[in-house]
């Protein structure tokens, strides 16, 4: 069912996909993205430290948790003529090969201005043990309601 914006209350919740990351999935992403950083490809780079971080192997790109929470909101937001229009994100843990991943938004505010009607969404991506990967925020518009002559 489609969202309405009158129905729309702080605390709802919207759930996107899940997805189950592979070594196929990272390598499709990097393909997609052109982003062959040895840090999603290359295990023997990645068994030193990196930076101050021993990540132990390869890890997704955080820009694939950007894309399925982009995925989430527009499903969501599009049936409804909604247009997804702002979305901040940071990496809290890595992802890896095995970890499964599903986006969520939490509906944080709704406000009404002269031109339109915003929805402020808090969003987060969780992995199978419901530890945070990412978190952010995202803003999305709703057509204004027509008015009558």
């Amino acid at each position: 069912m489609a969202a309405t914006f009158e129905k729309l209350v702080a605390g709802d919740t919207i759930e996107g996909p899940q997805l189950q990351v592979t070594r196929e999935s990272i390598r499709l992403f990097c393909d997609g993205s052109l982003d062959y950083n040895p840090l999603h490809l290359d295990d023997d780079y990645m068994k030193g430290n990196f930076g101050k971080t021993n990540f132990g192997g390869i890890i997704m790109h955080g820009m694939n948790n950007f894309g399925l929470i982009t995925r989430m909101i527009t499903d969501w937001a599009y049936p409804a003529g909604a247009i997804h229009r702002r979305l901040e994100t940071r990496w809290v843990k890595p992802v890896r090969p095995g970890d499964t991943i599903q986006p969520v938004g939490i509906i944080k505010a709704t406000q009404i201005t002269a031109h339109s009607r915003w929805v402020l969404i808090d969003v987060l991506v969780r992995n199978q043990n419901d530890e945070k990967v990412a978190t952010g925020e995202a803003m999305v518009e709703f057509p204004p309601v027509a008015k009558l002559a």
